[in-house]
């Protein structure tokens, strides 16, 4: 359940010219530019995404994701599914920063910035 919890607190993705950084997590999926499921090992995910402090750490990077509190303040909004099929991307919040990476070849890879 915390689990769940914390990543209801953060996320990102978007395509075109929109610079990755700000995520907002929308609460219905009509709101959200893309569906993501969280998965429980880094084998399983399109992506490895660490959860960065500030927003300036994020910017042009696919898989460093700030959360922000507002949808105004986003790059990109998401929305957590609770099924894998229903995902567009699915990822792992992994430990470190240097963790954070594309796993394998996904159409959102170099779209997010």
């Amino acid at each position: 359940m915390f689990r769940f919890s914390f990543v209801l607190l953060a996320v990102v993705v978007l395509a075109g010219t929109v610079s990755a950084g700000s995520i907002y997590i929308a609460e219905y999926e009509y709101q959200a530019d893309i569906n993501v499921y969280v998965v429980d090992y880094e084998y399983q995910a399109d992506a490895s995404v660490f959860v960065v402090e500030y927003e300036y750490q994020a910017d042009d990077e696919d898989c460093l994701w700030y959360f922000c509190d507002y949808e105004y303040q986003a790059d990109v909004s998401i929305h957590y599914v609770e099924y894998e099929y229903q995902a567009d991307l699915n990822v792992f919040f992994c430990e470190y920063e240097y963790q954070a990476e594309w796993e394998e070849s996904s159409p959102w890879m170099e779209r997010m910035h």
